[in-house]
């Protein structure tokens, strides 16, 4: 059991005399009854809270998919753009989510988000080997030789040890799809100039075994993730 003012800060809805503020102000109700009272003890398990009409369920930690867009940079302290933490509610942002990695602001598609370090480091860390797959528009027609050199691995300008892509096949003359596990510094971009070729669209589809497409995300939303997509988010290759 915790006491509601607790809950309320764990939540990210401020600093703990604030939280008390907001109880005290009535706005906040629990199974359709106004609490009031700072101390009142719950079991924040499952708990669903009622703030000024919107209803928040109490999460220990937030997974979150954005299908972010065009012309939004991933930090907290954007240099020249949107923040995708704009896209975002004031609460979730209080609680310290981190991007797992960054997209750069021209390139689209999936970005998870999350308070869990242990969730991020599985995600991100190299020798945990967790896929992502991106759909890429190249200025020039790919060649197979192209695709048979990323494959086998390129060497990125400023780096020692070359790296491979996963998998790489061809949608169309321009079109390209690559997973690679791996997460360095504009990789994709970086790999294509490598061969001879430059990006023009890049879009991240799919992370582990969690496609874009199955979270039925407009550009610009986002939803929580279930413990299955989680679960999805996680898988390595073989």
């Amino acid at each position: 059991m915790q006491r509601l003012d607790k809950i309320l800060q764990s939540q990210g809805f401020g600093g703990r005399k604030y939280c008390q503020q907001l109880i005290h102000s009535g706005q906040l109700s629990i199974a359709g009854d106004c609490c009031r009272d700072e101390k009142a003890l719950f079991n924040p398990i499952g708990l669903c809270l009622t703030i000024a009409g919107q209803t928040w369920q109490y999460r220990e930690k937030v997974y979150i998919a954005l299908n972010k867009p065009s012309g939004y940079e991933c930090s907290h302290q954007p240099l020249k753009h949107h923040s995708v933490f704009s896209l975002l509610p004031s609460p979730l942002i209080a609680r310290g989510i981190q991007s797992i990695g960054r997209l750069d602001q021209d390139t689209t598609g999936l970005l998870l988000l999350t308070d869990d370090g242990a969730f991020l480091h599985t995600l991100t860390h190299p020798r945990q080997h967790v896929p992502k797959r991106y759909h890429l528009q190249t200025a020039e027609p790919i060649r197979p030789a192209q695709i048979t050199q990323l494959k086998a691995g390129v060497l990125l300008h400023g780096e020692t040890q070359m790296v491979a892509a996963d998998d790489c096949e061809q949608l169309a003359e321009q079109q390209l799809i690559m997973t690679i596990h791996q997460g360095k510094y504009h990789q994709v971009k970086r790999m294509l100039a490598a061969v001879g070729n430059h990006v023009t669209g890049l879009q991240r589809e799919q992370i582990g075994a969690l496609q874009l497409t199955d979270l039925n995300l407009a550009e610009g939303e986002w939803c929580y993730l279930t413990t299955d997509q989680i679960q999805q988010a996680q898988q390595r290759l073989c």
